[in-house]
């Protein structure tokens, strides 16, 4: 078989996924018993988001090769996205007596710990891992806030937007048959005439202009001057697959400020960060996300595919933690 001695390192994979996925499926075959194969197709899986397929992979070379440590590796991170906090921690805590040099392992104990210390209601892009089912989120940028409906396959009929200067409304009709709605008094003015919404397959997208380009401190309420900060010029700016230019660094640094307003620590910062950038990341962006999240045991959450692409992401916990080796 000319695949035999074929070798899919996690480079090969981080360059094109999808690629990668096609030639693993040719090679694997329908029996599907090479534990290696099975273990970097599941990593394929994770690049792309498919939680479930992946973590089928993983526990298959777990059966083939039950002392491979990568395969209890890649079993504990899909089921974390699945948010299976409990089989997450027994996979890692596994993996990590077949392999205890690997320091991702104790990263990973330490964050299913944290969950399962302190539950939170966690949005993943997969509708059947909400806890709760609709929600919105938002994110702002110099000129715009959006917020987005996380309601999958909504029809243009079964969705009602109006805005005005310093409201929203917004109603969509669920395949349930009943009504989310959404009432929102705006901190600041926008600009109704230049507002606007989409209906995408994943989401309602709703754009609102804004009057003046400032920092929303939050979304809703009563806004003051003396609180208004204006938005800095950034050479950090990204290619986005949206109509503008996303500067993702101030979109982070802005969340990282709500973060310290609202007292958000662990994961519940960590799903604040996912929830906010990840919905509306191009594929690059979101590949970045997941490769550097993996490789650094969660301590780096990095947008740009152009520089996590060529390296493995080193651990890099936030300036007010120290990494202790354990």
């Amino acid at each position: 078989h000319p695949n035999l001695f074929r070798s899919f390192t996690d480079s090969f994979i981080d360059e094109d996924p999808k690629r990668a996925l096609e030639e693993l499926n040719v090679a694997l075959g329908e029996t599907a018993d090479n534990a290696e194969w099975l273990c970097q197709r599941a990593y394929a899986h994770i690049l792309l988001q498919d939680y479930n397929r992946a973590a089928d992979d993983a526990k298959k070379a777990q059966q083939l090769q039950p002392g491979m440590a990568t395969a209890f590796l890649r079993t504990g991170i899909a089921e974390f996205h699945l948010n299976n906090i409990s089989a997450a921690h027994q996979a890692f805590t596994t993996g990590k007596g077949l392999n205890d040099s690997n320091e991702g392992f104790q990263i990973w104990i330490k964050l299913c710990e944290e969950r399962m210390a302190k539950p939170t209601i966690i949005i993943l892009l997969k509708k059947e891992l909400m806890v709760c089912p609709f929600r919105h989120d938002w994110y702002q940028t110099e000129s715009q806030v959006t917020i987005t409906i996380m309601v999958k396959n909504a029809k243009k009929e079964d969705v009602n937007i109006t805005f005005e200067e310093k409201e929203l409304k917004a109603s969509v009709k669920l395949p349930s048959g009943e009504d989310y709605c959404l009432h929102i008094n705006l901190l600041h003015p926008v600009v109704p005439e230049q507002s606007t919404y989409k209906i995408l397959t994943t989401k309602v997208e709703i754009k609102m202009k804004k009057t003046e380009a400032i920092r929303w401190e939050k979304l809703e309420g009563e806004g003051t001057l003396s609180s208004l900060k204006h938005f800095a010029p950034s050479a950090n700016q990204y290619p986005s697959s949206s109509h503008y230019t996303r500067n993702w660094d101030k979109l982070v640094g802005d969340i990282k400020e709500e973060e310290k307003n609202e007292k958000l620590e662990g994961d519940a910062a960590l799903n604040k960060l996912f929830q906010q950038i990840y919905s509306d990341g191009s594929d690059e962006v979101k590949r970045a996300m997941n490769k550097s999240f993996m490789e650094s045991g969660g301590t780096v959450l990095s947008t740009n595919w152009t520089d996590v692409g060529r390296r493995t992401v080193d651990v890099n916990p936030p300036d007010d933690m120290e990494w202790k080796q354990y």
